[in-house]
Order: C-alpha cells, then structure tokens, then sequence
C-alpha cells in the first residue's frame, strides 16, 4: 500500500482545475448526493434552511456613510443580490423604501459572470464615489470598479484593477493608494501585495509610483489615508506575518517614520491619539491591555499611556469602537460580553460612563458608528435562543430600538448553560451547551475553531436552530485555546508545537459531555470549518473513540505542504514552517492526512470543500478523502464549484450544503430516529 510522504500520490489532486482532479470531484459528489440528497425529508429541510436564509423580515444591517444607511441584500428573488442605500427616517419604519444602487443579479448576467459581492470603500466626505469589489464566484480574489453614487452606475474611465487580491482605498477623489497583482516581484509568497502604489486617475496604473515595497516572504503590504478633518495623513503598514507588523507614518515627501510600537502590537492613530493593543506585555502592561498615547508626543518619545483596558484572567478585550467623542469597549468575561463607554477628558484622564445591559450567556455588537460627525452607534445584542436586536443610541442618552428579528425556530424546552471541562494539562476551557432541560443522552454536535485568536461568542443560530435543535439535538461551542476569549495568552498558548492544546481541550469537552449524561460517544459529533477543520482532522485521527461522526468544512489537513498552497504561506506564524526541520517534525505529527492509517477506529467522516476556495486550498480535503478512501476509512466528499473559503456564493448553495451536513450527522448520531433513514 502506498504510504504518504514527501512523494505524495495525491499530488495531482492539487490541480484545481485539472479534468482528472475535477472527474474524480464529480464521481465523489455523485457519491454524497446519492447517499444524504435524497427523499422527502432532506428536501423538506433544505427548503427551510432556505426559507431561513431568504426571510423578508430579516434585519438589514447597515453601514452609515453621511445621511444614508448602506446595506447589501440577498432574498429568493436577489439571489446574488443589491447594493442599496436608505435614511434613518426609512430605516426607522417596518418597510422601508431602499434606493438601489447595484443590482448584481443583473450585472451578472449581463456579463455572463458568477458576480458575488465583495464590498464598497466609499469616498469621505463626499460619499459620491465608491470602489466597489467584485469576486468571480465567492473567492477571495477581485475585480475593482469605481462607481458614481449620484448617477449610480460604473465610472467608465474610472478606476479599475484586474482580478487579484487587491488592497485600494481612497487619498481623495483623484488619487487611491493601491496594491495588487502588476506582475512578477508585485506579490508575496503568501499571494497577497507586496508593493503599495500611489495612482493618479488618467494614469496607468503600472506607472503610478511605488511607495512603499515590501519582502517576498512577508504577507503583505497596504496603504491607507486617515481622512479625519484635522488630522489628515497617510499610513503604510508593513505585515511581517500573521501575527507581526510594522506601521510606518508617510510623509509627503515619501519618507517613512516607523511608529515605534512592537511588532506583534495592534496599533492605530485616532485623532490626537495612538491607540495601542500590545499582544505581549508591554511597558508594564500585560498582553491584551488597551492603551492610549499623545500621538505627537509618542512620536517624539513620550511613552505616558492611559491605560484603558486591562485584562484578568476571566476578562478580555473583544473589540472598541469610536464615536465623535467617546470610545465604545466591548469586554468578555468568560465569554459572555458587556459593553461599557469611555470618555477622554481635556486634562488627558479617561472617565468610565455606565455600561449597556447585556443578558447573560450574550453578545452585544458595536455594528456601526460614525467618528468623524457624531455620537451615534448601532448595537446589536443577541443570545442562542433570544433572536436579534438591533438599537440605536447616542453616547450618553437612551437606546432605541430600530429593529427586533423574529424567531425562526421553537425553542420550547431548550436552555442555554455554561460548563468547565478540565484539560490534559489542568486548564478550565469553557463551553456552551444548548439543548433539552432534561437531561438525558441525546445527539449532540459540538463545534469548535481554536486558532488565530477567534473567538466563539453567543450567537442566534438559526440554520442550527431548524436543522439540529428543533429535531431533539443538543449543540455545543468550546472555547478551546488558540482562539481569543481570553485574550492573546489564550491564544498563544496553543500556537506552533502547542497545537495539541487546543486538540486535547477539544477532546476535554467531548469527554466532560459524556460524563455529564449530556451525551455519548456514539450520539457525539464534531464540527469545524478552515483552522476548525484542522481541529476536525486531528479529532479523527487521534480521538476517534470520542466521536460518532465528523464534518470538516473547507478544511487545511496537509500540514506538510499548506504553505506551497495558496495563501497558505501567511499561516506560517501560526503553526510553523514545514521548511525548517524543527518545525517540521511536530507539523507531520500535528497533520491529519499524514497520521491516517488503515486500522484507525475512525468514525463516518464527511468533508466539504470548494472548487473557487483560493484561501485553503480543495486538495486538503480531497487529497484526505482520497487516502481514506484507499485506506478503506468511511468518508463522503462533496465539492460546491463556487463559493470560495464560505462553500457557498447565494442562499440556495448555503441550504443545500448545510442540508447535507445535518442529515450525514443526523443519521450516524440519532439512527433510531425514522427521519434518519437513508
């Protein structure tokens, strides 16, 4: 029997695109459809999957740009949907009338393109102009295209960048800063831009000037002006790795100052202001802190922070946003946030306003602001079993309530709590179980992610809450290390040869479910998506006994050769580099497809992945399939052809995947239940 190596005999499933790579795709998908797409029942939950995703009454969330409120929408009859803009006169009302900006159903099919909406970086303070991004098919590279917003339609001399992962944002109505693919030496090892081009409109975009240039092995290079009235200026950052960079200040002779914060620092000027996140300690300050600095006085060597945040070890840091003049923190305590309100003062002293109410065992979400005109934020506040609520409100004053979501699943008999499983090495991981009060043993499904310093907060879950919940099932999140709930040290406690900590909590909270009656192995199964579905392939090959079936969705397996793989050299920070010989050795005994083996006890295995994911390439999953395939291990595969690192590029594509996921689990965990039935 063939062993993987370093000759891999699956190496031609890395072709993309090849026709063989593409005919055993086919034969494989035929497989899966045959197997779970069939009957009354998988097309009953498809449908309202569907339904759930193309509801009318959803909340369109908004961004506001001056006076209007942009939103982009999909609905059974958008299918890849509007770009479209209202007031907040409209918006307060249960129908609004929305002016249409783009209809991207139509431009594709005027152009004879898969159009899948990418985004818009609009012109401030004008807002009469927008580069507008789209992806051919859900993937990560796009086109760009300037877009009139008065006359609403495409600039016919305006700007325009070929497909790439472009980075482009606006200086003023006749210049951008951009970065993209312009030729050899123009990207990085990683596929993302290396240089950062000034470009002039009526100029050719390979003779705009270089300002900025960066090292092939880095990730990438940007560019972007600060716009606020007062404090205009220009900043480049240099991206190191995933988790390193440089931020330089750009004179306007093209000099560059770099803004002496470390390297593994989040920073950014606001204003008058430095605003730094340190990921390890730092003047004093621990990891995760939040700290402030005169900008000009940081400049010139003053390192007096406020501080405005610091972490413990229950609470971290989850995101800040600004208002005209105050500043929005939304904390985590054992993964549940609160939101509370700073205000600076003019002697430099930050005062702490009362903090938002947010329900136990929730999430409130800072959608939207507006820093440079007013006070005024956008809050979303939602819970597993408690549908959105989107508010309005002013720093200082009251909330209004703009938008409620309806419920789209029963949630009768179900209850949310918070439980500890103790890890290998004694480490508390908290995770969140929803399901049936009483407790019995039932089919459970237990997601996790676990890298990058992701965290997985409450959420209302919908698609879950109809496929898995209403059907008697009980979900789990695991805040397993590597990801952010509690702040960088969570984090970096499972980096590079620490990998196994996230895998051994992972497996902690698959056995404290099992002891607490909630389930057992056989009724437990495990989900996970691109890191996740790393977390998914170590599950299979080294706690198979924990499990009763597995999903990986779009998932990085070949630690040996993800950074030969499309943007898989920017991960190098993350998990190592297979090209160092340390690394090495604890990247082959971390990767999934190189521990596979014939008398592995492995349990039903279903992987999905897509044709257009030009961020963690299909032949991870194909290749593994493959190799289990000839190892006799049980495995369906199914390959959507659009939809990039989501599966998916409209609502029809999400609902059918999705509907495949939950019967595969459904049948391997609930086999007594008549709907499980092939």
């Amino acid at each position: 029997m063939r062993r993987v190596t370093h000759q891999d005999p699956y190496l031609w499933l890395e072709d993309v695109e090849g026709e063989p790579a593409l005919a055993w795709v086919a034969r494989r998908n035929a497989e899966t459809e045959a197997a779970l797409a069939v009957g009354d029942d998988f097309a009953a939950l498809r449908t309202r999957l569907r339904d759930v995703l193309d509801a009318s009454d959803r909340i369109p969330y908004t961004t506001r740009r001056g006076a209007h409120l942009y939103n982009f929408w999909r609905d059974a009859t958008r299918v890849r949907g509007v770009w479209r803009r209202t007031t907040l006169e409209q918006y307060r009302k249960d129908a609004p009338e929305w002016e249409i900006l783009l209809d991207v159903d139509a431009l594709a099919a005027a152009e004879g393109e898969k159009w899948v909406w990418a985004g818009a970086h609009v012109l401030r303070p004008g807002h009469d102009r927008a580069l507008l991004s789209l992806s051919r098919d859900g993937g990560d590279a796009v086109v760009v295209r300037e877009f009139d917003l008065v006359g609403m339609e495409f600039v016919e001399d305006g700007f325009r960048v070929a497909e790439a992962k472009t980075r482009i944002g606006w200086i003023d109505a006749d210049t951008v800063f951009v970065g993209t693919d312009t030729g050899p030496g123009s990207l990085t090892d990683s596929g993302y831009p290396r240089t950062v081009r000034r470009w002039r409109r009526g100029t050719a975009l390979d003779d705009a000037p270089v300002v900025f240039e960066g090292e092939p092995g880095d990730v990438s290079a940007g560019g972007w002006h600060d716009s606020t009235p007062g404090f205009e200026r220009d900043f480049v950052v240099r991206t190191l790795d995933f988790h390193r960079s440089e931020l330089h200040l750009l004179g306007a002779d093209g000099t560059l100052e770099r803004i002496g914060v470390p390297d593994d620092a989040v920073a950014y000027a606001y204003r008058g202001y430095l605003v730094v996140t340190p990921k390890s300690a730092w003047l004093g300050r621990p990891a995760g802190s939040l700290l402030a600095f005169g900008f000009d006085a940081f400049r010139a060597g003053d390192r007096t922070a406020q501080v405005l945040f610091t972490p413990d070890e229950r609470t971290a840091l989850a995101d800040h946003s600004w208002t005209r003049h105050h500043l929005i923190l939304t904390t985590m305590r054992d993964v549940s946030t609160r939101i509370e309100v700073l205000t600076p003062a003019p002697d430099g002293t930050w005062a702490v306003g009362p903090s938002a109410e947010v329900p136990a065992l929730s999430d409130a979400t800072v959608m939207d602001t507006d820093p440079d005109v007013s006070d005024e934020f956008f809050l979303d506040v939602s819970g597993f079993l408690q549908p959105s609520t989107l508010y309005r409100g002013e720093t200082g004053g009251g909330l209004e309530i703009l938008k409620q979501a309806p419920a789209r699943f029963d949630t009768t008999g179900l209850r949310v709590a918070q439980h500890f499983a103790v890890s290998e090495d004694g480490t508390r991981v908290p995770y969140y179980v929803i399901g049936p009060e009483a407790a019995r043993p039932g089919p459970t499904l237990l997601y996790g992610y676990g890298g990058f310093e992701i965290s997985l907060t409450p959420y209302y879950g919908a698609v879950t809450g109809r496929a898995w919940l209403e059907r008697g099932g009980t979900y789990v999140i695991a805040n397993i290390r590597g990801g952010g709930e509690y702040g960088p040290t969570w984090h970096r406690a499972a980096l590079g040869a620490d990998r196994h900590r996230a895998f051994e909590d992972f497996a902690a909270v698959a056995g404290d479910l099992v002891a607490r009656g909630i389930t057992t192995p056989a009724m437990l199964g495990a989900e996970g998506g691109s890191n996740g579905g790393l977390l998914m392939g170590a599950m299979v090959t080294r706690y198979p006994e924990l499990f009763g079936a597995v999903v990986a969705d779009v998932p990085l397996l070949d630690m040996l050769r993800f950074h030969k793989l499309l943007a898989g050299a920017s991960w190098i920070a993350e998990y190592g580099d297979p090209d160092d010989a340390t690394d090495a050795v604890h990247l082959r005994e971390l990767s999934p497809y190189h521990r596979l083996a014939a008398e592995l006890p492995c349990p039903p295995v279903l992987l999905m992945t897509s044709t257009r994911d030009d961020r963690v390439h299909p032949g991870h999953a194909r290749k593994t399939a493959a190799r289990m395939r000839e190892l006799g291990l049980p495995v369906l595969f199914h390959e959507n052809t659009g939809g990039g690192h989501s599966g998916a590029s409209d609502n029809a594509q999400a609902a059918h995947n999705s509907a495949l996921v939950h019967t595969f689990l459904w049948r391997h965990l609930a086999p007594g239940d008549p709907s499980a039935a092939p």
